[in-house]
């Protein structure tokens, strides 16, 4: 059973609600409130009854059917994770599984960092569509494009405000901004000197800067930042890089040290426009996009 809406349609009709009942200076998003009073509005018959925390050693979030024949659903997180950013997301993420998926699983989910999924799995699809809701909803495009207009000069605190705006993670605001963005840029996460993995703007991608890691492991350059914590002041910092370091052309690279992860997050902002120098292949896809842990995907 399919759900009526897609994942973008969701959040738009209740990005539309929220705007007329809040104006558009509403954030960060009230989930447990709006998940709660939305799904009574929405489905009398079968709303969202609960939202809380509990120690869940094994896994992120859960949607779960109230049990003794009690009409409603409940939300639970881990309350144990540190990232309130996570928490949020995961929030988001269940709502997105109540309203997409409750009927085609009535069972519900876990949702946890324990699972590996293939991109291409029916699981796997269904953990992309709650992802796809949560930015939506979390961060509405068009807010976003207020807080970084197309033209705007990009840094991680312009970013980590954004972030802190909608109460997401650093990596799922850089994210978003890189769905939309017409500039050349690359998020890159890393850790022991290796890329876990790499996510290209569009514009990016179609000019050949991208990073394979589906071909093997790839070391960090010696120069990059996450390479030198020596460079990094309060666990962030910025240089710029002539080519051959990070690409075969120069790359103004901004890194932050993500604590509650152990990992190093550098977007890599290159120049407008092709560089010659790229084969004209056309890239495969990322093993972040076929195969991935769910606590990453999870990040959006």
């Amino acid at each position: 059973m399919t759900a009526p809406f897609s994942p973008e349609r969701w959040a738009f009709e209740i990005t539309h609600v929220l705007n007329a009942a809040f104006g558009a200076d509403r954030f960060p998003i009230d989930i447990p409130m709006i998940a709660r009073e939305y799904s009574k509005q929405r489905f009398p018959e079968d709303p969202i009854v609960s939202v809380q925390g509990d120690r869940l050693p094994t896994f992120d979030g859960a949607l779960y059917k109230a049990k003794d024949g009690r009409k409603g659903w409940g939300i639970i997180y881990n309350n144990g994770i540190a990232s309130k950013g996570r928490i949020n997301f995961t929030l988001a993420h269940e709502f997105g599984h109540y309203l997409l998926h409750r009927l085609a699983y009535p069972q519900g989910f876990q949702c946890g960092q324990q699972q590996i999924v293939r991109w291409d799995s029916e699981y796997g699809q269904v953990e992309h569509q709650a992802n796809v809701f949560a930015a939506n909803f979390l961060m509405p495009l068009d807010d976003f494009r207020r807080q970084i207009p197309e033209g705007a000069k990009v840094d991680i605190e312009l970013l980590r405000a954004c972030a802190e705006r909608y109460n997401v993670s650093l990596i799922a605001a850089v994210l978003r901004w890189l769905g939309y963005t017409r500039k050349r840029a690359i998020l890159v996460v890393s850790r022991d000197g290796y890329i876990l993995w790499a996510r290209s703007s569009d514009a990016a991608w179609r000019s050949g800067a991208y990073f394979k890691t589906s071909a093997g492991p790839i070391e960090i350059p010696t120069a990059a930042l996450p390479s030198r914590p020596e460079l990094l002041v309060d666990g962030r910092g910025s240089i710029e890089h002539p080519h051959g370091v990070w690409l075969r052309e120069p790359v103004r690279e901004m890194t932050v040290f993500a604590e509650y992860y152990d990992f190093s997050l550098s977007l890599l902002l290159l120049e407008d426009g092709r560089p010659v120098s790229y084969e004209e292949a056309e890239p495969e896809l990322d093993t972040y996009d076929k195969f991935v842990p769910a606590v990453r995907r999870r990040e959006w």
